[in-house]
């Protein structure tokens, strides 16, 4: 009997997956019928993080715009940009645990403030997000 192993954080961000693009056929959240929808991946959503500078913070909808427009689409799926998110938060933080040095991981901080749905879900809590938040001015 082979055992079910859960695939860690790091697994699930570091997943070989190609964004898709697909043809909205029914309305959903701000996006109409007609709209050109990414579905970005975690790694897209990673390399977006590690854009933000030292100091400076985005948000989500802003993400969502921007890999929009990268990837020649009219909005970036809502729903799996914040699961997205919270897998490259929890990967970060699971490389931290490992031993990598904060500069080398993603600085989810930079995206994830105390107010995001995104911080109630992470498993480690939110103090490492406010300390980090702290150290640069973004708290």
């Amino acid at each position: 009997m082979c055992a079910y192993k859960r695939k860690s954080w790091i697994e699930k961000r570091d997943v070989a997956k190609e964004p898709e693009v697909q043809k909205i056929d029914k309305p959903f959240g701000d996006m109409k019928i007609g709209d050109r929808m990414l579905i970005a991946t975690p790694q897209i959503v990673d390399e977006y993080i590690r854009h933000i500078p030292k100091g400076h913070e985005a948000t989500l909808l802003q993400m969502r715009k921007d890999l929009a427009a990268e990837y020649n689409a009219d909005v970036t799926c809502p729903l799996t940009s914040g699961i997205f998110l919270r897998i490259v938060a929890e990967a970060a933080y699971e490389e931290y645990e490992k031993g990598k040095p904060i500069s080398k991981i993603t600085p989810f901080w930079r995206m994830i403030n105390l107010k995001s749905p995104a911080a109630k879900k992470l498993t480690f809590g939110t103090d490492f997000l406010l300390a980090q938040r702290k150290k640069e001015g973004l708290a």
